[in-house]
């Protein structure tokens, strides 16, 4: 399971018209699942995500974990394109529709993640807060 987390001031992600998700001071997380993954990956990187010390603390250092900021998880298997071999990604690595969606919720869930829509076509808007983009695996 990998995840990219963006620190921002704001994120928003619409399904064609319609906005899903949005959310103001936090973490948009773009979370890829592979095959091998199940809930105990899924619990990890939660727990890795609610515990990153990437917000600033009083006298401006990245010590701060999430703490009451919020969180916009989008499913993103575009995490597992390998581009070894040429210039057109593969995703064989991402896993099947049927296994990444009950661990993208059960991540959602573990976080209290505002979310996109699993599947869909989506736009995301952000406004990053700062130079913070991590890049987590479990």
């Amino acid at each position: 399971m990998r995840a990219l987390v963006q620190r921002v001031s704001r994120a928003a992600v619409r399904a064609g018209d319609e906005t899903v998700g949005a959310i103001g001071p936090g973490l948009l997380v773009l979370l890829g699942v592979t095959h091998g993954d199940g809930p105990a990956e899924a619990e990890r990187l939660a727990r890795k995500v609610l515990g990153l010390r990437v917000f600033p603390d009083p006298a401006g250092q990245m010590n701060e974990p999430l703490g009451d900021r919020e969180i916009l998880c989008v499913s993103q298997f575009t995490l597992y394109g390998d581009t070894r071999r040429g210039n057109r990604p593969s995703f064989v690595a991402a896993a099947a529709p049927g296994h990444a969606e009950p661990l993208y919720e059960l991540f959602c869930t573990r976080t209290g993640a505002a979310r996109g829509r699993f599947g869909a076509r989506m736009e995301i808007e952000l406004t990053a807060d700062g130079p913070v983009t991590v890049m987590l695996e479990a």
